[in-house]
């Protein structure tokens, strides 16, 4: 890319738009320009400020889950129809307002915590040597978009978060009547009775015209719309088999050998235990039981103190360092004199050694063969993207500079924004980056090559748009028919469902009504929330509608199968005394579980309330590529991102 740069700053294109800037200063004068402060935030809660790095980081993450939920690319634009920028905006600006009043609370971690955090987590440990790696940290947290600081500063929120949520749960008991009214509800009995409505109670609707259909069709649009479709030319870079079958030189593997020595060889490792001490006579006392023999874990229990265990941990996994290096000058079994650690003072016994190794060549052998293959392999990717992207800046078309770079291009079927063909079948081959590289061009345009994964690279070239639109009414006719019917159908149902309820409201009993459509009354007695099943006597819309229906109540609702009922809710008793008592006792940890959900729920909703939090959807959706003008919700409908997230 920086070869396209210089290309392009060369060029006349570039000298006009320089000279345009030079006059853009000249009249309207550099503090103007810069005098208008740009947010660099999506969200700002307080002092707290959730950058567009942030953002992106928390939509590809819920990108990636979703993705694998679904087992198809999403799209910005998808996302964003379904109202999900909005929605994920108002999640981050409840938890950044949550973690700004924590601050104002005075509750932060202190650093001592915040590394023994750190030196928690394996993925920043080197898997050779065993030992804390910076830059391993930095590179793992870079796979995820994250730098250190900023891994820090959530980590900082995660604990501190934690400590609150501590605080809100220690000691909490839901009180008995917490609970009661939820169990006299589940175990609350319901006497119905009620006739079933069927397809012989109606006339079945004829066969619809064109004209409905077509009606129908553009009612139903949404649904029945296919997609846009694209014909999709790709080239991708990635290494051949050939290119890791070279041979390695001995010099190579010595150079390899001397470089990677240091990260290859095996730390010495001790298995000890830390008891923290309060004072130097308590240390002693520490010392002297334990150069007795008792029990390192019994003895910092007696004091009421908690020990610090490091199993089979090299030198530099040790928070305190000075304790450290007494630790490692201590035999095995030995317990050493009370150390005066950063941390505080304490005392210290090793219980094994594992001596520290260093690696022969031999031992690493087929590993640094391995590495310098891939490495080789990924020289020769990189020279033909760059003989590619030559060729192409050159004004060569995609597959002109392809075969000028040995590649292959290969033509995708007319594909969906949701990976799939005309067909409905996954298209093989397409990965989320090259839909949304593809979808961004218009027909005849190319994308520039972009990193596919790590060593692998592409670029796409949009050859055909099919625009969006509906089928044809001959290819749906069958399907749209018999959903037409049914839908028919069902309303005819409830028209007549809605006229026979009528009649029982009217004063009729449920069997004389019944028995005009020739059914028959069915009573089903001791209903309750708690045991109540769907679908084996009565439909959850049944079940739904009678739990919610007042005493001599009545109502109509769909049926198990194709068709509804007319029921009426003959008895409401409440359950029995002893087993309400029994089962609010029972339920007394699940009832304080709840209770404290509530609670956290009513800090989030307080932190929204005490904290001032700013929104900028529009900058959200530029961040992900999408129009910033956010679109005006259609009549009727509730804006997404106006919905409070329950957290």
């Amino acid at each position: 890319m920086l070869t396209a740069f210089r290309a392009f700053a060369k060029s006349w294109v570039a000298a006009i738009l320089i000279g345009l800037l030079v006059l853009s200063f000249a009249v309207f004068g550099m503090s103007d320009i810069l005098q208008g402060q740009i947010s660099s935030s999506v969200v700002k809660a307080g002092d707290r400020s959730f950058s567009d790095q942030d953002f992106r980081r928390d939509y590809d993450q819920w990108r990636q889950n979703a993705e694998q939920q679904m087992g198809q690319p999403i799209t910005p634009q998808m996302a964003a129809e379904n109202g999900v920028i909005g929605s994920l905006l108002q999640q981050i600006a409840t938890r950044e307002a949550l973690a700004e009043m924590i601050g104002r609370m005075g509750l932060r971690p202190g650093d001592s915590l915040v590394a023994d955090q750190l030196r928690q987590i394996p993925a920043f440990f080197d898997p050779i040597s065993g030992r804390f790696d910076k830059a391993l940290m930095e590179q793992r947290l870079s796979e995820t978009n994250l730098t250190s600081d900023r891994f820090i500063a959530l980590l900082q929120d995660e604990i501190a978060q934690q400590h609150f949520a501590s605080g809100l749960v220690s000691g909490l008991r839901a009180p008995r009547a917490y609970g009661a009214l939820a169990v006299m509800m589940d175990l609350e009995e319901r006497d119905i009775g009620y006739f079933q409505v069927g397809l012989s109670s109606v006339e079945a609707p004829g066969a619809p015209t064109d004209p409905q259909l077509q009606a129908f069709m553009e009612e139903n649009a949404g649904q029945l719309r296919m997609p846009e479709f694209r014909v999709l030319s790709l080239v991708r870079f990635a290494p051949r088999p050939q290119d890791l079958a070279g041979e390695i030189t001995k010099a190579e593997l010595d150079e390899r050998f001397a470089f990677r020595r240091d990260t290859l060889s095996q730390p010495e490792t001790r298995t000890l235990v830390q008891i923290p001490a309060r004072d130097q006579a308590t240390a002693g006392r520490i010392v002297q039981r334990l150069r007795e023999g008792e029990d390192p874990i019994a003895v910092a229990e007696d004091l009421g103190v908690e020990p610090v265990t490091y199993e089979a941990r090299p030198r530099s996994a040790i928070a305190d360092r000075k304790v450290a290096e007494a630790a490692f000058a201590l035999a095995a079994g030995a317990v050493s004199n009370p150390i005066a650690g950063d941390l505080g003072l304490a005392v210290v016994k090793v219980t094994a050694i594992t001596p520290g190794r260093e690696p022969t060549l031999e031992d690493v052998r087929p590993m640094l063969e391995a590495e310098i293959r891939r490495d080789k392999a990924a020289e020769k990717v990189y020279e033909r993207t760059q003989a590619y992207e030559e060729a192409h800046i050159g004004g060569a078309t995609l597959a002109e500079a392809a075969q000028a770079a040995g590649a292959t291009v290969i033509t995708l079927p007319a594909v969906s924004e949701q990976g799939r063909d005309q067909e409905g079948q996954p298209v093989q081959g397409v990965t989320p980056q090259v839909i949304t590289a593809g979808f961004a061009l218009a027909e005849g345009e190319e994308s520039d090559l972009t990193e596919l994964s790590e060593g692998e690279y592409f670029a796409v070239r949009a050859e055909r748009v099919i625009p969006a639109a509906l089928p044809p009414l001959d290819e749906v006719r069958p399907l749209l028919t018999q959903v037409w019917m049914q839908r028919e159908m069902i309303r005819r149902l409830e028209d007549k469902a809605t006229e026979l309820a009528e009649r029982v409201r009217g004063g009729q009993t449920l069997e004389a009504v019944a028995t005009s459509i020739g059914a028959r009354v069915t009573r089903s007695t001791g209903l309750s929330r708690a045991t109540a099943v769907p679908g084996e006597r009565l439909s959850e819309d049944a079940l739904f509608k009678a739990f919610g229906a007042a005493p001599q109540e009545v109502f109509f609702a769909r049926d198990v199968t194709l068709g509804m009922i007319v029921a009426k809710v003959e008895a409401v008793r409440p359950g029995d005394t002893t087993q309400v008592a029994q089962a609010v006792e029972d339920g007394r940890g699940q009832a304080s579980m709840a209770l404290f959900r509530d609670m956290a729920e009513a800090s989030s909703l307080a932190a929204r309330a005490k904290v001032k939090v700013r929104l900028d959807e529009g900058r959200a959706r530029a961040v992900l590529g999408l129009d910033p003008e956010v679109p005006a919700p259609k009549a009727g409908a509730e804006t997404p991102a106006a919905k409070e997230p329950a957290e």
